[in-house]
């Protein structure tokens, strides 16, 4: 079976005053119906830059996706008309994104914007199309949907205004969700809520789910398989599982010791990255993670390490791929730590 979505090669990049910006370097990745891929990384890593380009939303100038394909169903969505994209875009591929108070349009209730979804995708006239809107913003958690559908986005709170736009992303039952972080601007328990009413869209409806977070927490309970992204590239991607159990990249390593634990001990100091995540325009040679990694060496210095096969998937027919030229040995040493008694077991949840 051909994945719904196949990612291939994608290059996005800024052309501004300081030169050149390569926000998204040969990005690929594809996704079966029904499955959940994590995307996670730091900020400015091109996690949302690169679904932007997937919908044709980069703007441009000063954006050129200098390279690849996206393909939707077989056809690529890089290479359709304008008007053929608009049709898929909130209908079969629909996202969620990340700032509601900027993509909710501040002149028209939200009633309006909800409606207008249905109307052009669905066919559906006023009257139903506001129904099915209240009822999206019921299933969301919103209090008195009737009445929260006249009113404009300045009136409802952030929590409010992320979950209309969840609703307007769900509103068609979309084949494929992008999630730009979901459940930033929501407490723990409608964060709950969200979550679970997108597994439950993805159960009824074999909705495939593309979820951009920070929020390990979230990946580990949603996705299916997780790509790390740093400085516009992959740099590993593997099963939630396997990655969570056995990183095998520095800076994937590094992601998953800054979480704070319940068993650490009061007076332990949180574990950071050291430096910061490099300027895209400028970027080192080598490896881009070479400057703040404990393990970098005078390989890592003179070429791009590839995205490639570890020898255990190798193995086992497993799909993990790393940038490192030490990813064996790192995921030899994670596994055989997950593996050890008890009492000395590394603690990677």
């Amino acid at each position: 079976m051909s994945p719904v979505l196949d990612v291939r090669d994608l290059s996005v990049r800024f052309d501004t005053r300081d030169g050149t910006v390569r926000a998204v370097d040969g990005v690929s990745f594809a996704l079966e119906e029904g499955e959940t891929l994590g995307l996670v990384g730091e900020s400015g890593s091109g996690k949302s830059v690169t679904n932007l380009a997937l919908l044709g939303l980069v703007p441009s100038p000063p954006g050129v996706v200098e390279r690849g394909e996206v393909l939707f169903d077989g056809r690529d969505l890089l290479a359709l008309p304008p008007r053929e994209l608009r049709k898929l875009r909130g209908d079969r591929v629909s996202m969620i994104f990340q700032d509601p108070m900027t993509s909710l349009n501040p002149l028209l209730t939200v009633g309006r914007q909800l409606t207008e979804v249905l109307e052009v995708h669905r066919g559906m006239s006023r009257r139903d199309a506001r129904k099915k809107a209240a009822a999206g913003l019921a299933d969301v958690g919103i209090p008195a949907p009737e009445a929260r559908l006249d009113a404009y986005p300045h009136e409802l709170s952030g929590g409010m205004r992320q979950r209309v736009m969840i609703a307007m992303a769900l509103l068609c039952d979309p084949k494929v969700l992008i999630a730009d972080e979901p459940t930033t601007a929501l407490d723990v328990t409608i964060q709950a809520q969200i979550l679970e009413l997108l597994q439950d869209l993805q159960a009824k409806h074999g909705t495939a789910i593309v979820m951009i977070t920070h929020d390990l927490g979230v990946v580990a309970g949603m996705a299916d398989r997780v790509n790390v992204m740093y400085a516009g590239r992959v740099v590993e991607t593997a099963p939630t599982r396997d990655l969570f159990r056995a990183p095998a990249h520095p800076y994937t390593r590094a992601l998953l010791a800054s979480i704070p634990r319940l068993s650490s001990s009061p007076d332990e100091d949180l574990a950071a990255i050291p430096g910061a995540p490099p300027d895209l325009a400028d970027l080192p040679p080598g490896c881009a993670f070479g400057p703040r990694c404990e393990r970098v060496r005078d390989a890592c210095r003179t070429a791009v390490p590839a995205l490639a096969a570890l020898r255990a998937s190798l193995r086992s027919n497993a799909d993990r791929r790393a940038a490192c030229i030490d990813a064996d040995a790192l995921h030899e040493a994670g596994t055989a730590a997950h593996a050890a008694p008890d009492g000395h077991r590394e603690d990677r949840r």
